[in-house]
C-alpha cells in the first residue's frame, strides 16, 4: 500500500476524530450559496515523505500529476501570476479580467534582490546557492510578502521552502531534502495535490543539481476539512489502497528551465475513481 495513502487516511481520521470547528463564527470563506464554509480542523499537522522509497501520490483517487508539475513550474520556472500561463482553471475563480493573481506566487518567485554574488530571483538563488555551497542553511523561497499582500488575490497557502543538503556516503550523490511550510490546508480539494506539486519540485532542483531527492517534510499549521467535504472524505478514506505509481523524470534535463510536463514519466499508476463535483469554498 501507497504510504501516502496511509499517511493521508490517518490524518483525515484524526481531524474527523479530534478536530476542532470554527461553526457559528465569524469565517471569511463561502460557499456559492453564499452560506457560510466551516471546517474542522487540527493544529500543527506533520507529514514527512521519503521519496527514496517511493512517490507520495494517493491511489485512493487519481492525482492529476501533469497538472500538478505544470502548476508548480508555472510558479517557479515561468513565475507567472497569470492564468494563461497555466493549461489547468484551478486559479480561474480568483483572475481578474487579464488573468492576473496580483502580486502572488510566481510573481514574488521573480522578484530580484542584490546579493554580494550578484542579482537573482528567488528560484535562480536557491540553484546558485545549491551548485556553490550546498550546505548552506539559507537556501529558502518564501511567497508571504506581507507589504504586498492587499495586492494578491489570494494570500500564499503553500507559503515557504526550505532545501537541506545531507551526505549519506563520500562516494554517493548529496541529498536534497524539503520542508514546505503551508499555513492552511483544504485537506480533500488540495493535500496530495500540493504534496505532489512538491515532491516534483524536489527531484527537478535535485536532478538538475546533481544530488538525489530524499525528504519531502510537509507542515500544515490549518489542516482542515470543510463541513460539506465530510461525508466525502469518509468515503474516500475507506477505499482499497494500491501500491504508489513510479514516478520519473526525464535524466536528459540538466537544466531547471528546460523542463516541461512531457518530462515527467508515471507508471503503474493503479488508484480508485475520482471524486467528482467537489464543492469549494472561496
Amino acid at each position: 500500500m501507497s504510504h501516502a495513502d496511509r499517511l493521508f487516511c490517518a490524518m483525515c481520521q484524526d481531524v474527523i476524530d479530534n478536530g476542532t470547528t470554527n461553526a457559528g463564527e465569524e469565517v471569511r470563506t463561502r460557499w456559492e450559496d453564499g452560506s457560510p464554509a466551516y471546517t474542522i480542523k487540527r493544529f500543527g499537522v506533520v507529514n514527512r515523505y521519503d521519496l527514496q522509497k517511493e512517490f507520495p501520490a494517493i491511489t485512493l483517487r487519481r492525482t492529476a500529476l501533469k497538472s500538478a508539475m505544470d502548476e508548480i513550474l508555472w510558479i517557479y520556472q515561468k513565475k507567472s501570476n497569470n492564468i494563461h500561463d497555466l493549461h489547468s482553471h484551478i486559479w480561474d475563480a480568483w483572475a481578474d479580467e487579464t488573468g492576473s493573481i496580483g502580486k502572488a506566487y510566481g510573481y514574488q518567485v521573480g522578484r530580484v534582490t542584490h546579493y554580494p554574488e550578484g542579482d537573482f530571483d528567488q528560484m535562480d538563488k536557491v540553484l546558485y546557492d545549491l551548485s556553490h555551497t550546498p550546505f548552506s542553511r539559507r537556501i529558502m523561497t518564501g511567497l508571504y510578502a506581507f507589504d504586498e499582500l492587499p495586492e494578491m488575490a489570494l494570500y500564499p497557502c503553500a507559503h515557504s521552502v526550505t532545501y537541506n543538503v545531507t551526505r549519506t556516503a563520500a562516494d554517493k550523490p548529496f541529498t536534497l531534502n524539503m520542508v514546505l511550510n503551508q499555513r492552511s490546508q483544504d485537506i480533500l480539494a488540495a493535500n496530495n495535490w500540493n504534496v505532489a506539486q512538491y515532491a516534483l519540485l524536489l527531484m527537478m532542483v535535485a536532478q538538475v543539481s546533481g544530488m538525489v531527492p530524499g525528504e519531502l517534510v510537509h507542515v500544515i499549521a490549518d489542516a482542515h476539512i470543510y463541513d460539506r467535504h465530510v461525508d466525502v472524505v469518509k468515503e474516500l478514506i475507506s477505499r482499497p489502497q494500491f501500491d504508489a505509481p513510479k514516478v520519473s523524470l526525464n535524466p536528459e534535463i540538466t537544466n531547471f528551465y528546460d523542463f516541461s510536463t512531457d518530462d515527467l514519466i508515471v507508471e503503474d499508476y493503479q488508484h480508485g475513481p475520482q471524486v467528482k463535483n467537489i464543492p469549494i469554498a472561496l
